[in-house]
Parts: structure tokens; C-alpha cells; sequence
């Protein structure tokens, strides 16, 4: 089936037990066993749920993998993953991931043996450069989080395979709509889908999509027994926001180029980030490897700070919130918001800086969302 279809299909739909055709929310922590030793499938939420094993499976079959795993939050999903490793392994990350990512990897994992090296991953030899002898896995994001940079997912497999380390792709900005890391060879997708894949900033959740049965067994004996699954009801919430996504997609991608378009003519506007621009450094290689572009947009602001926060606070149909993929615009200062965790100067120094800007275009009349740009940018 292709992609529309999957997203409403997939999974065991309608319902076995009396053919509901809106997913059941099976919302309890446990269930009867026929007798001593044998259930029908399920014997306790945390460990597996019928609810969740719908999410699963569609998430799974839109990423093209062999499994997939639903968690409480995005961050969930990835301390699942990086769990996946032992103290004293090595781990390259992309240098402008998430703040949450980072903080993740820098300010907790360290503490338990494991060893972090953050580089720009558009370059072969800069990343080939970072591995050691015990580098166990490469970690990207493409589009990254905020500054849109896009990581060549064929370079980074051919370069992983050739030293028999891991890879694992976050997804989420682009959503298997317009990118299917696995299908390049990655081996682990994670997402946080409390974005695109819910899309409506209602829940917050996170998935993981395997491509081995190792990966598979691994990955389930870790969520049951760190406990960092998703409830029922935010299982229900995400296959909702799914049913949707490929029209959602479609026109946040419409909806971002003509901002884009729009802010790179502004003179208050100093540099535009958006991969679907042809001015864009990674533009070619997105162009290859995605369907389509998405729905963030970051900018870097001419003037102070001051100036900024001006118009963070003019703004009227994009809200000033963190988060990003729902239906509404948003709009965010990446270094007091999403990546304050992150130190001033290591911001700086990767260019999260504070003139920047990440939009959240959303669903609104494109032309309401540009009015609203102006107005901010232009009082008077």
C-alpha cells in the first residue's frame, strides 16, 4: 500500500474484537490470563498494549522498518536507544542537534561512561576524522534542529558500514512523508512524535523503528524494562495526528516556502534557513534524498537582541512557544528556548545565535502568516 493508505491502515485495523474502525483505547494496566502461564497476546501495559501496538506497527510500515516502539516523549525514545551502549563506547553526534539531544548526551550520559564528539556532518572527512576505535554509533538529524543543515544519509551509512558502527536517524522534522532514513541504511529512526506525526500539540510522545531482529529484541527488552513507554491514550492521540500527515505535509512544505521566499527579500532579515531554498548549502542533496523540504524555517534577524525580542512579542498568529510540527504556527528563540540547555559559547560557536529565529510554519492562510511577519518586523 502506499503512504496515504498505510497511514490509515496499517496495523490491525479495524479492531479484532468488535470491528471498530477508530482505534480502540484498550486504557488498562493489565489483563486476564486464559489460565496459568497463557494470555491472549497481552499481560501488562508497560510491557505491550493493543492500542500501542497500532502505533507501532503504522509507524513501523511508514518508515519502511522491521518494528517499531512508542515512548512517553521523544527524549524517552532516545535514552531508550542510547542505553543501547555501554560505558566506555563512543558516540559522534551531529554538533546542532536538538538542546535536549545534547543535554542528553553531554550533561547525563557522560556521567554514566559514555563518550560524546560533536561535528558538522557535511563533510566525509570531518566525521571520518571523529571516529576512534570504540565508536559505536553515528547520531544525525536531518533537517537538523534549528538551523536546518541536511546530512547526506548515504555518506554517513557508507561511512558507519565501513567501520561496523551503528547509525541512528532522528526523523522528525522531515517525517517518513518526505525522508526514509532506513531506506539509505540506516539502522535505528527514532522520532519525537509529540510533532508532525501527532501534529496537533496535544501529547507529547516519541517512537523508535528497528531494522533487525537483534535491534528488535533489544529495543523492546529495554522499553519494558526501563519502563519508558507510551500510555494508551497518547498511543490513540499520534494514530489520529497520523491519519492525516501526508495532506499535512503537503502544505506546511507550501506553506514554508512562501515564508522563506518572503523572509530572504526582507532587509531586516540577515540569513534565511531553509533546505528547500536553491540557496541553501544542502538544497541538492535534500532535493535528492527527500521528498520534500518541511515545515520549519529559522532565520537570522538583523539587530540586537532587543530587536528580536520585539518582534518574538509583536507576533499575533504565530505564537511564541517551544515545540514545533502542530497545525498552528509557531515561532521560537532557540537560544532561551529550545537549546538554552546548550552553553552560550558552544551555541555560538555551531551558530545558534541569539539574532535566530525558528518558525513552526503552520496550517493558517499563507498570506495571514506573511501579514503577521510584516507587522512584527516592521512596526509602525
Amino acid at each position: 500500500m502506499r503512504f496515504e493508505t498505510l497511514a490509515i491502515h496499517a496495523g490491525e485495523r479495524p479492531d479484532r474484537t468488535f470491528g471498530a474502525v477508530s482505534v480502540p483505547i484498550y486504557q488498562t494496566s493489565t489483563f486476564v490470563f486464559e489460565d496459568v502461564g497463557k494470555t491472549r497476546g497481552y499481560d501488562y501495559s508497560r510491557t505491550s498494549n493493543p492500542t500501542r501496538k497500532v502505533l507501532e506497527d503504522t509507524v513501523a510500515q511508514l518508515e519502511g522498518g522491521k518494528a517499531g516502539f512508542a515512548f512517553a516523549t521523544g527524549m524517552a525514545a532516545e535514552a531508550t536507544v542510547i542505553h543501547l551502549l555501554k560505558p566506555g563506547d563512543h558516540i559522534v553526534s551531529g554538533d546542532d542537534v536538538y538542546g535536549g539531544t545534547y543535554r542528553l548526551f553531554q550533561n547525563v550520559m557522560q556521567d554514566f561512561g559514555l563518550e560524546f564528539t560533536f561535528v558538522r556532518m557535511d563533510n566525509r572527512a570531518r566525521i571520518e576524522d571523529a571516529i576512534r576505535p570504540n565508536t559505536r554509533m553515528l547520531w544525525l538529524e536531518t533537517p537538523s534542529n534549528p538551523l536546518l543543515n541536511i546530512v547526506d544519509v548515504e555518506m554517513v551509512v557508507d561511512i558507519a558500514r565501513r567501520h561496523d558502527i551503528l547509525t541512528v536517524a532522528d526523523n522528525t522534522f522531515a517525517t517518513p512523508y518526505f525522508l526514509r532514513p532506513i531506506e539509505y541504511g540506516v539502522d535505528l529512526v527514532v522520532h519525537s512524535t509529540t510533532k508532525y506525526l501527532n501534529g496537533h500539540c496535544d501529547v507529547v510522545g516519541g517512537a523508535v523503528v528497528t531494522t533487525t531482529d537483534k535491534l528488535t529484541e533489544r529495543i523492546q527488552f529495554l522499553l519494558n524494562a526501563m519502563g519508558t513507554c507510551a500510555s494508551p491514550f497518547d498511543c490513540w492521540l499520534v494514530l489520529r495526528g497520523i491519519e492525516t500527515l501526508a495532506v499535512r505535509m503537503k502544505q506546511h512544505e507550501e506553506n514554508a516556502l512562501a515564508v522563506a521566499n518572503y523572509l530572504k527579500e526582507h532587509p531586516l532579515v540577515k540569513k534565511v534557513f531553509y533546505p528547500g531554498l536553491d540557496s541553501h548549502l544542502g538544497y541538492e542533496i535534500a532535493r535528492r534524498q527527500m521528498k520534500g523540504f518541511g515545515g520549519v524555517v529559522s532565520f537570522e534577524a538583523r539587530g540586537s537582541i532587543e530587536s528580536v525580542n520585539t518582534f518574538l512579542r509583536r507576533l499575533k498568529v504565530f505564537s511564541l512557544a517551544e515545540s514545533l510540527g502542530g497545525v498552528a504556527s509557531l515561532a521560537e528563540h532557540p537560544a532561551t528556548m529550545s537549546h538554552a540547555s546548550m552553553p552560550k559559547d558552544y551555541r555560538e560557536k555551531v551558530g545558534i545565535t541569539a539574532e535566530l529565529v525558528r518558525l513552526s510554519v503552520g496550517l493558517e492562510n499563507v498570506d495571514d502568516l506573511i501579514d503577521d511577519l510584516r507587522q512584527a518586523l516592521e512596526p509602525g
